[in-house]
């Protein structure tokens, strides 16, 4: 990936944070020459190579929601082009790392979640005492490092899952 697009996708993702609409990902990519329908980016959802859209309220009465995708879809769709270009085919990019790395990032973005909300509850806690708190932030850290090694152990698990075995090598 050169350095310009990933110049793009951080800006996009630091103006977006809470998430870009299916248009809005589709209109990226229209100024770039890539190709990208509505209906393959639905179809991209569905076999599980994009995450999933968010519903969000809109503000005013009567305004409905609408479906919001992290702007990590957005760095995602870009491989799975590359990888398209390299002659891949979709299933057998569902079976390849990148598939599995985003569902690892999946998990990374629900542990931040989680250990952001415990860090926010601790600290809301007024009536804790200091030995309590900091017990409870040593214990907060512990699982913090523990999640982490978890999320490098299954890095390391799916790379070998999905590693290419040489022709007239491996079980067969």
């Amino acid at each position: 990936m050169a350095q310009r697009e990933v110049d793009e996708f951080d800006r996009l993702e630091a103006n977006y944070p809470h998430g870009v609409s299916a248009a809005q990902i589709v209109d990226f990519f229209a100024p770039r020459g890539v190709r990208l329908a509505q209906a393959t980016f639905r179809k991209y959802v569905q076999l599980g190579l994009l995450p999933r859209s968010r519903r969000v309220g809109e503000k005013g009465k009567h305004r409905g929601s609408r479906g919001l995708y992290p702007t990590t879809a957005i760095r995602r769709i870009s491989v799975i082009k590359s990888l398209m270009d390299e002659g891949m085919t979709l299933e057998d990019i569902r079976h390849s790392f990148v598939f599995f790395r985003g569902q690892l990032d999946g998990v990374e973005s629900a542990l931040d979640d989680l250990f952001a909300a415990l860090d926010k509850t601790i600290a809301e806690k007024g009536n804790l005492r200091a030995s309590r708190r900091r017990e409870l932030e040593r214990l907060l850290n512990e699982g913090r490092h523990k999640a982490n090694q978890f999320v490098k152990d299954m890095e390391r698990t799916v790379s070998q899952i999905t590693a290419r075995e040489e022709t007239g090598k491996g079980d067969r």
